[in-house]
């Protein structure tokens, strides 16, 4: 979806002027009141100096806005939920269109006899304190979520990598002896002849004809080989030079209750991170979101007492152009606005009205070729809520 936050001067009827534009763009996009109260002006200076700040917080909330979006919604596509990620993506417990289009400025968190900076820092803190909480919250369940991969993987994977715990038996190993001791290897199924061949040779003190086929799966075959401890070492060395994988194994009869007691207990945490992660996504998507429609608001009253001056006499709206008609909208903005540019928005207009641009002055094409330049204040707003 996107969206334009757009005033222009009211020429002392906002009502008229909003049902004005409205009629004009009937066909080509939805209109709706942008409601922006009133604020504490201040000086020029400060105001000019706000508006830069102003720019920069607005694409740290969007960023923000979207860093949320994406883990809910890599969230909902763990199966964590069966809905569809809209249905989450709430603001003020509504769908993030209908928010928009009903904007109210919240009075009771954001005072208006408060100062616009003040207004803009305490907006400021409450994204950026969010930010942080999420960052330290999605840390901790990316470490949960990775521990359990690599114990899964250890579960499921081949034999060149998975727990061999209830694989190997007691009668597969060498126990309580002084001077021998059993080694575990994964041989590629394609290398068997390879392995007969030469693991007695390894070494020396490698037991004659010891190595038995323990286990099976589509790309390893697991061997258990007898051969003195002095030389253990030296065979495993061997035998990853001749690319047999020499499994780190010792036999534990507790071992395998071990295994399934930690993956239980890391299922369990990593679940409970990701629940605890989702809540409180969707929790702050709503406040992040609310926070960036107010900073948007902010945006279009300081910038409108910039361009128009005072008193405060501006009509603002929101717009949302129909799927194709984007250039439209913006063309009929500016055929009926172009003159609050001066000769700059007139060249403009005469740009889209097909004008020549023989016509224009050199330094008119260079205000009109700067694709952001327009007569009337406009901010743009764009969120995919399907996260495509």
């Amino acid at each position: 979806m996107k969206y334009l936050f757009v005033s222009v001067p009211a020429l002392g009827n906002k009502q008229n002027t909003f049902l004005n534009i409205r009629g004009k763009l009937s066909e080509y996009a939805l209109t709706y009141a942008f409601n922006v109260p009133e604020f504490k002006i201040g000086t020029l200076d400060a105001l000019v100096l706000l508006s830069d700040d102003l720019t920069k917080y607005d694409t740290a909330f969007e960023q923000s806005v979207n860093k949320l979006a994406d883990i809910l919604a890599n969230l909902i596509k763990s199966d964590i939920t069966n809905g569809h990620v809209r249905e989450y993506m709430l603001a003020n417990d509504k769908p993030v269109e209908e928010y928009i289009s009903t904007f109210q400025w919240n009075t009771m968190k954001y005072r208006t006899d408060k100062s616009l900076q003040e207004i803009t820092a305490t907006l400021n803190q409450e994204v950026t304190s969010i930010d942080n909480v999420m960052k330290t919250k999605l840390n901790a369940y990316t470490q949960s979520k990775n521990t359990l991969t690599t114990l899964q993987r250890k579960e499921t994977g081949n034999l060149s990598v998975r727990n061999l715990n209830g694989i190997v038996k007691k009668e597969h190993c060498v126990l309580n002896s002084e001077y021998l001791t059993t080694v575990f290897v994964a041989v590629p199924r394609s290398a068997y002849k390879q392995w007969f061949n030469k693991y007695e040779t390894l070494t020396q003190m490698v037991v004659p004809r010891s190595s038995v086929k323990i286990a099976e799966d589509d790309e390893y075959g697991l061997f258990s080989v007898t051969l003195f401890q002095r030389v253990a070492d030296e065979f495993s060395h061997k035998a990853r030079e001749e690319k047999f994988i020499v499994r780190d194994f010792n036999y534990d009869e507790d071992a395998l209750k071990s295994q399934k007691e930690e993956l239980s207990e890391a299922e369990a945490v990593e679940k409970e991170q990701q629940l605890e992660l989702f809540r409180l996504s969707r929790t702050n998507f709503g406040e992040v979101f609310t926070s960036w429609i107010h900073l948007k608001a902010l945006r279009v009253f300081v910038e409108s007492v910039l361009r128009y001056g005072l008193p405060c006499n501006y009509m603002s709206a929101t717009i949302a152009a129909k799927p194709k008609y984007e250039e439209k909208v913006d063309s009929i903005l500016i055929a009926q606005y172009g003159r609050l540019g001066g000769v700059h928005g007139q060249a403009l207009a005469k740009k889209n009205n097909g004008g020549q641009h023989e016509e224009l002055l050199d330094h008119d094409l260079q205000a009109v070729n700067d694709n952001s330049y327009r007569p009337y204040v406009q901010f743009e707003l764009e969120f995919d809520s399907e996260r495509n």
